[in-house]
């Protein structure tokens, strides 16, 4: 593809430089970075903000996300991690608005001696990556955090594992972009052959498995909020995530006193809540802090995340269109890989130059892979939920 330069011409201003399918973080920062560049963008989506990003935690951890097996993937979190704070002043400074940007740290724990031997063996790969994880023996765990059960094992900090709220985040991005020059259409699209414009940027999530023949399939998350009391802060500053009993989970505190929980981790695509979930997250976050049970239950969602076969993201041009670029698939880290997803996709759209940081996420690395179905049975479980 070649690199975008605003129009000019009388005949081409009619027709929009870039066309964006999918309002989420990933849509919409796409279309703040390409309008900043001072091309025309058009924005699709008849809900903005309602997908994933709706129910997402917002957890920015390159270091508690960095699983055996993707290594290239944690690469490119810590590269858009790095970005987060830069972005987010940005945004405030383009916006006035409170992104919830907290930089307290994540602490991961282990409840008995069987779940800290789990986590001190993931502890050990990411210590390898050369990646910032202390660990911390119960005593420090509970100078950092007194609410802490007594019964918690040890732990580990991850100083550089921030979060920030995604139900801010969203709005924001949306001000950014329109301020920007960014045109909202609020209308679905269906088929790519409706839009008329020198580049459409996929970032539509789950839809872009019919929208684009990506191999993309939706991963069930069911994610609970709970509030203090009297609405004052929570009891704790810190990101906690812990394995209780073998079960794995993630508490987020909020300013306002709220507490996000997660996630299950399902292969099925309704948006359900069940009881079952709702109960093995609650038993477990309790089991780590105890005054939760304290806490109340204002909320109970699941939404869909966008997994792909190797739970990396799909960046990049479609193979044999060069002028449809991907920028789907985030699975559990849409909210950590924002910055650079939206740094790299405009920067390919405005200079038709990709960054070598692209090349292990471009589409045609599934050639002969056809879009993902989701089933229907089976569950796992765990805290990748971002």
């Amino acid at each position: 593809m070649t690199g975008r330069t605003p129009s000019t011409r009388s005949d081409d201003r009619a027709r929009p430089d870039v066309a964006v399918v999918g309002a989420g973080p990933i849509g919409l920062a796409i279309a703040w970075r390409c309008a900043a560049r001072g091309l025309r963008v058009v924005v699709h989506d008849p809900a903005p903000g309602s997908g994933a990003s709706a129910v997402a935690a917002g957890m920015l951890s390159p270091v508690a996300e960095a699983y055996f097996g993707e290594r290239e993937l944690t690469g490119l979190l810590v590269e858009s991690a790095a970005r987060w704070p830069a972005f987010a002043a940005e945004l405030t400074e383009a916006t006035g608005a409170d992104l919830g940007y907290r930089t307290e740290g994540t602490l991961m724990v282990g409840l008995t001696g069987d779940d800290l031997a789990e986590a001190r063996r993931l502890w050990a790969y990411q210590q390898r990556l050369g990646l910032p994880v202390t660990p911390l023996r119960p005593s420090e765990l509970r100078d950092r955090e007194p609410a802490l059960a007594t019964r918690v094992r040890g732990g580990a900090l991850a100083p550089t594992d921030h979060q920030v709220d995604p139900r801010k985040l969203v709005p924001a991005l949306r001000t950014a972009a329109e301020r920007a020059g960014a045109v909202l259409v609020p209308a679905p699209v269906r088929r790519l052959g409706e839009l008329d414009a020198a580049v459409t940027v996929v970032a539509a999530g789950c839809g872009a498995a019919a929208l684009a023949g990506l191999p993309v399939r939706p991963v069930k998350g069911q994610v609970l909020r709970l509030r203090a009391p009297g609405g004052v802060a929570p009891g704790f500053r810190h990101v906690i995530r812990g394995y209780a009993d073998g079960e794995q989970v993630y508490l987020v505190p909020r300013d306002s006193g709220e507490v996000v929980v997660g996630a299950t981790v399902e292969e099925r695509r309704d948006t359900d809540v069940s009881a079952g979930a709702v109960l093995r997250l609650l038993r477990a976050a309790v089991e780590l802090l105890p005054e939760l049970a304290e806490y109340d239950l204002v909320e109970t969602v699941a939404g869909l995340r966008p997994g792909t076969p190797d739970n990396a993201p799909i960046l990049g041009p479609l193979p044999g269109r060069p002028d449809v670029l991907a920028a789907t698939g985030h699975h559990r880290h849409g909210i950590v890989l924002t910055p650079v997803t939206a740094d790299l996709i405009a920067d390919l759209v405005s200079t038709g130059e990709p960054d070598p940081l692209l090349a292990p996420f471009r589409p045609d690395r599934f050639a002969g892979v056809g879009p993902a179905v989701g089933g229907t049975d089976s569950t796992m479980k765990g805290d990748r939920w971002n």
